[in-house]
């Protein structure tokens, strides 16, 4: 199946390593040209240099801390500039916000959480939206979490963060239908990643177990019985940048195994 996305120009944020990382080698594999970014130089220009070698896609690979705005705005410019103006895919993804309830989390910590992983939708998109409009067409996917169909323990930023994306994907929809771009979420439940990783040595912490009991018992409420692997998560991803998915908007897809009981 032919997903039409040879030379679209597509801007995976957080590309570095997990999720982010495999939606933009899943994207590469079909063609697309890539901008990625991350805070950090040394594992982006190697994730850039496999992309490259391994798919033969153009990259354009750049620093930017995604809860600085002004970071934002000269990626997307540079971006804007490289690709002579056309952007067709935003893939919005940050690193996870602190773990903790409610009673450890400090304000600080709400304030960061916010402004990197909501705020920073919110500025990508008001940088990308235009260049869209001007050729009638874009994608723009949101990597949320688990978290905006069922709360997690422990995770009390996500839980009450990663919900507003929902809703402001809901609104946008919407808002963006007649320029033909589309705005949905993918909302991954467990994945082998570092981020996981982080997450299992913050539960083991809090618990007094270990964090292969930890993930033992995750996965047991995992229908398929195992962890997720990231391409599997990309591939999602890659669908909902396509012009197969040219009918789905506004909506969350999750990707979990099944692990979210809700029926909405």
């Amino acid at each position: 199946m032919d997903l039409g996305l040879k030379q679209r120009v597509a801007i995976v944020s957080a590309a570095s390593k997990g999720l982010g990382r495999a939606a933009a080698f899943d994207l590469a594999c079909e063609g697309a040209r890539l901008a990625i970014c991350a805070r950090t130089e040394g594992p982006l220009m190697q994730t850039a240099e496999q992309i490259r070698d391994e798919t033969g896609a153009e990259v354009l690979a750049l620093t930017c801390d995604v809860s600085v705005a002004e970071q934002i705005d000269a990626f997307v410019a540079q971006v804007a500039g490289h690709y002579h103006d056309r952007i067709d895919i935003l893939v919005n993804n940050a690193g996870g916000p602190p773990p903790g309830t409610v009673a450890e989390i400090s304000l600080d910590q709400w304030r960061v959480a916010y402004e990197r992983n909501f705020i920073s939708v919110v500025r990508f998109c008001e940088r990308v939206i235009p260049y869209m409009k001007k050729r009638q067409w874009g994608r723009i996917i949101n990597i949320t979490s688990s978290s905006t169909r069922q709360p997690i323990d422990g995770l009390a930023t996500s839980n009450a963060i990663r919900p507003a994306i929902v809703g402001l994907a809901k609104t946008m929809s919407r808002e963006l239908a007649p320029d033909n771009i589309l705005i949905n979420n993918v909302s991954p439940g467990m994945f082998r990643t570092d981020r996981h990783e982080q997450l299992l040595e913050s539960m083991a912490a809090s618990t007094g177990k270990t964090p292969e009991q930890i993930l033992a018992q995750r996965v047991t409420q995992i229908p398929l019985g195992r962890m997720g692997h990231p391409a599997e998560h990309a591939h999602v991803i890659t669908f909902l940048a396509s012009e197969q998915a040219s009918y789905l908007t506004g909506q969350t897809i999750a990707v979990d195994g099944g692990l979210v009981r809700g029926l909405t």
